[in-house]
Protein backbone atom coordinates (compact mmCIF):
# COMPACT_ATOMS: atom_id res chain seq x y z
CA UNK A 1 0.00 0.00 0.00
CA UNK A 2 3.06 2.73 0.62
CA UNK A 3 4.20 1.53 -2.86
CA UNK A 4 0.73 2.94 -3.79
CA UNK A 5 0.87 5.76 -2.01
CA UNK A 6 4.11 6.75 -2.94
CA UNK A 7 3.99 6.09 -6.84
CA UNK A 8 1.17 9.20 -8.12
CA UNK A 9 3.20 11.97 -5.59
CA UNK A 10 6.13 11.36 -7.57
CA UNK A 11 4.69 11.11 -10.54
CA UNK A 12 2.55 14.72 -9.66
CA UNK A 13 6.53 16.09 -8.90
CA UNK A 14 7.67 15.29 -12.26
CA UNK A 15 5.56 18.15 -14.31
CA UNK A 16 7.63 21.24 -11.94
CA UNK A 17 11.15 19.26 -11.80
CA UNK A 18 10.63 19.65 -15.38
CA UNK A 19 9.52 22.94 -15.71
CA UNK A 20 12.46 24.21 -13.25
CA UNK A 21 14.72 22.76 -15.57
CA UNK A 22 13.29 24.15 -18.17
CA UNK A 23 13.36 27.45 -16.60
CA UNK A 24 17.11 27.15 -15.85
CA UNK A 25 18.21 25.58 -19.51
CA UNK A 26 16.80 28.53 -20.96
CA UNK A 27 18.44 31.25 -18.25
CA UNK A 28 22.13 29.88 -18.69
CA UNK A 29 21.17 29.94 -23.00
CA UNK A 30 20.17 34.14 -22.05
CA UNK A 31 23.20 34.52 -20.15
CA UNK A 32 25.39 32.85 -22.85
CA UNK A 33 23.84 34.96 -25.13
CA UNK A 34 24.36 37.70 -23.57
CA UNK A 35 28.38 37.11 -22.37
CA UNK A 36 28.61 36.30 -26.34
CA UNK A 37 27.13 39.73 -27.01
CA UNK A 38 29.03 42.08 -24.85
CA UNK A 39 32.00 39.73 -26.16
CA UNK A 40 31.42 40.69 -29.72
CA UNK A 41 30.40 44.67 -29.10
CA UNK A 42 34.00 44.89 -27.27
CA UNK A 43 35.80 43.46 -29.90
CA UNK A 44 33.88 45.54 -32.42
CA UNK A 45 34.56 48.70 -30.31
CA UNK A 46 38.59 48.08 -29.82
CA UNK A 47 39.92 48.36 -33.17
CA UNK A 48 40.43 51.89 -34.52
CA UNK A 49 36.66 53.82 -35.14
CA UNK A 50 37.22 57.33 -37.10
CA UNK A 51 34.04 59.27 -38.16
CA UNK A 52 33.95 61.32 -41.03
CA UNK A 53 31.68 64.37 -41.54
CA UNK A 54 31.22 65.97 -44.85
CA UNK A 55 30.17 69.49 -42.27
CA UNK A 56 31.61 71.19 -39.83
CA UNK A 57 30.42 70.90 -35.91
CA UNK A 58 29.55 67.05 -37.58
CA UNK A 59 26.68 67.85 -39.78
CA UNK A 60 26.35 66.65 -42.93
CA UNK A 61 26.79 63.17 -44.18
CA UNK A 62 29.17 60.87 -41.91
CA UNK A 63 31.45 57.78 -42.91
CA UNK A 64 33.49 55.41 -40.36
CA UNK A 65 36.80 54.36 -40.80
CA UNK A 66 38.30 51.09 -39.51
CA UNK A 67 40.94 50.90 -41.29
CA UNK A 68 43.38 53.18 -44.20
CA UNK A 69 42.06 55.02 -46.91
CA UNK A 70 44.11 55.77 -49.48
CA UNK A 71 41.64 58.19 -51.02
CA UNK A 72 38.76 59.20 -49.33
CA UNK A 73 37.40 60.58 -52.68
CA UNK A 74 36.81 57.44 -54.14
CA UNK A 75 35.36 56.03 -50.85
CA UNK A 76 32.72 58.34 -51.34
CA UNK A 77 33.63 61.65 -49.16
CA UNK A 78 33.49 64.94 -50.60
CA UNK A 79 35.04 66.94 -47.55
CA UNK A 80 36.20 66.63 -44.79
CA UNK A 81 34.30 69.19 -42.77
CA UNK A 82 34.93 67.55 -38.65
CA UNK A 83 36.05 64.42 -37.37
CA UNK A 84 35.02 62.24 -34.29
CA UNK A 85 37.92 59.55 -33.06
CA UNK A 86 36.10 57.49 -31.41
CA UNK A 87 39.51 54.85 -30.53
CA UNK A 88 42.78 55.94 -31.97
CA UNK A 89 45.11 57.18 -33.19
CA UNK A 90 45.47 58.17 -36.67
CA UNK A 91 46.98 60.11 -39.11
CA UNK A 92 45.29 62.22 -42.18
CA UNK A 93 47.46 63.24 -45.37
CA UNK A 94 46.67 66.30 -47.67
CA UNK A 95 47.50 64.33 -50.44
CA UNK A 96 46.18 60.73 -51.45
CA UNK A 97 48.13 57.78 -50.81
CA UNK A 98 48.65 59.21 -47.85
CA UNK A 99 51.28 61.98 -48.91
CA UNK A 100 51.62 65.99 -48.19
CA UNK A 101 51.34 67.55 -45.25
CA UNK A 102 50.22 64.91 -42.01
CA UNK A 103 47.75 65.63 -39.07
CA UNK A 104 48.06 63.49 -36.10
CA UNK A 105 44.24 62.80 -34.37
CA UNK A 106 44.03 61.25 -30.70
CA UNK A 107 40.52 60.20 -29.39
CA UNK A 108 38.49 63.11 -29.07
CA UNK A 109 36.38 65.53 -31.23
CA UNK A 110 37.32 67.88 -34.06
CA UNK A 111 34.50 70.09 -34.48
CA UNK A 112 36.16 72.47 -37.63
CA UNK A 113 39.77 71.90 -39.48
CA UNK A 114 41.50 74.76 -37.59
CA UNK A 115 41.05 72.24 -34.19
CA UNK A 116 43.23 69.76 -36.11
CA UNK A 117 46.30 72.39 -37.42
CA UNK A 118 47.40 75.37 -37.18
CA UNK A 119 49.79 75.48 -40.11
CA UNK A 120 46.97 77.22 -42.63
CA UNK A 121 48.46 75.79 -45.08
CA UNK A 122 45.67 73.71 -46.24
CA UNK A 123 42.10 72.07 -44.90
CA UNK A 124 42.10 69.49 -46.88
CA UNK A 125 42.73 65.60 -45.92
CA UNK A 126 42.44 62.79 -48.65
CA UNK A 127 43.87 59.76 -46.82
CA UNK A 128 43.53 58.65 -43.29
CA UNK A 129 45.42 55.43 -41.63
CA UNK A 130 45.79 54.13 -38.13
CA UNK A 131 49.17 55.22 -36.18
CA UNK A 132 51.00 52.25 -35.02
CA UNK A 133 51.36 52.73 -31.14
CA UNK A 134 54.61 51.01 -30.48
CA UNK A 135 54.94 50.52 -26.42
CA UNK A 136 53.94 52.49 -23.57
CA UNK A 137 58.13 53.07 -23.40
CA UNK A 138 59.22 56.26 -25.15
CA UNK A 139 62.45 57.15 -26.71
CA UNK A 140 63.29 59.33 -29.86
CA UNK A 141 67.17 61.26 -30.95
CA UNK A 142 67.10 63.89 -33.44
CA UNK A 143 70.01 64.67 -35.14
CA UNK A 144 71.38 67.82 -36.94
CA UNK A 145 72.51 66.23 -39.99
CA UNK A 146 71.45 63.43 -42.49
CA UNK A 147 72.14 59.44 -41.66
CA UNK A 148 72.47 60.39 -37.99
CA UNK A 149 75.62 63.30 -37.90
CA UNK A 150 76.08 66.20 -35.86
CA UNK A 151 74.53 67.52 -32.70
CA UNK A 152 71.91 65.56 -31.44
CA UNK A 153 68.75 66.04 -28.98
CA UNK A 154 67.55 62.75 -27.15
CA UNK A 155 64.48 62.08 -25.45
CA UNK A 156 63.15 59.80 -23.43
CA UNK A 157 59.36 59.42 -21.66
CA UNK A 158 59.00 63.33 -21.58
CA UNK A 159 57.40 65.57 -24.10
CA UNK A 160 59.62 69.06 -24.87
CA UNK A 161 57.71 71.92 -25.74
CA UNK A 162 60.71 73.46 -26.86
CA UNK A 163 63.79 72.28 -28.15
CA UNK A 164 65.54 75.74 -27.46
CA UNK A 165 64.34 75.47 -23.81
CA UNK A 166 66.56 72.24 -23.60
CA UNK A 167 69.57 73.98 -25.24
CA UNK A 168 69.35 72.25 -29.07
CA UNK A 169 69.06 75.13 -31.55
CA UNK A 170 70.07 73.29 -34.26
CA UNK A 171 67.93 72.03 -37.55
CA UNK A 172 66.88 68.29 -37.23
CA UNK A 173 67.92 66.12 -40.53
CA UNK A 174 67.36 62.72 -39.24
CA UNK A 175 65.68 61.11 -36.32
CA UNK A 176 65.93 57.41 -34.75
CA UNK A 177 63.22 56.30 -32.82
CA UNK A 178 64.05 53.41 -30.43
CA UNK A 179 60.52 52.91 -28.80
CA UNK A 180 57.39 55.05 -28.83
CA UNK A 181 55.23 57.32 -31.28
CA UNK A 182 55.66 60.51 -31.56
CA UNK A 183 54.47 63.85 -33.51
CA UNK A 184 57.21 66.60 -33.92
CA UNK A 185 56.50 70.20 -34.93
CA UNK A 186 57.68 72.93 -36.79
CA UNK A 187 57.64 75.65 -33.78
CA UNK A 188 57.50 75.37 -30.21
CA UNK A 189 54.63 75.11 -28.53
CA UNK A 190 53.28 72.16 -30.76
CA UNK A 191 52.49 74.54 -33.58
CA UNK A 192 52.99 74.79 -37.23
CA UNK A 193 53.58 71.85 -39.50
CA UNK A 194 53.46 68.05 -38.14
CA UNK A 195 55.43 65.35 -38.50
CA UNK A 196 54.63 61.37 -37.34
CA UNK A 197 57.42 58.94 -36.05
CA UNK A 198 56.93 55.71 -35.73
CA UNK A 199 58.88 53.21 -34.56
CA UNK A 200 62.69 53.45 -37.29
CA UNK A 201 64.97 55.34 -38.52
CA UNK A 202 64.77 58.42 -41.17
CA UNK A 203 68.23 58.89 -42.49
CA UNK A 204 66.64 62.28 -43.83
CA UNK A 205 64.29 65.07 -42.99
CA UNK A 206 62.31 64.21 -46.58
CA UNK A 207 61.59 60.58 -45.29
CA UNK A 208 59.47 62.01 -42.49
CA UNK A 209 57.71 64.50 -44.93
CA UNK A 210 59.29 67.86 -44.34
CA UNK A 211 60.43 69.90 -46.61
CA UNK A 212 63.02 72.21 -44.39
CA UNK A 213 64.89 70.50 -41.72
CA UNK A 214 63.08 72.25 -39.18
CA UNK A 215 61.41 70.69 -35.70
CA UNK A 216 61.66 73.07 -32.76
CA UNK A 217 58.95 70.64 -30.00
CA UNK A 218 58.20 67.03 -29.94
CA UNK A 219 55.52 65.16 -27.61
CA UNK A 220 54.53 61.51 -27.55
CA UNK A 221 51.56 59.84 -28.54
CA UNK A 222 49.94 57.72 -25.96
CA UNK A 223 46.43 57.32 -26.78
CA UNK A 224 45.35 53.72 -27.82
Amino acid sequence: MATDHQSPASKQQQPGATAFKCIGFLLINFATSLIIGLSFSLLSVSGPQLVIYEQENFQGRCHELTGPCNNLQEAGVEKVGSILVQCGPWVGYEQANCKGEQFVFEKGEYPRWDSWTNSRRSDSIMAFRPIKVDSQEHKIVLYENPSFAGKKIEIIDDDVPSFHAHGYQEKVCSVRVQSGTWVGYQYPGYRGYQYLFEKGEYKENSEFGAQLPQIQSVRRIRDM
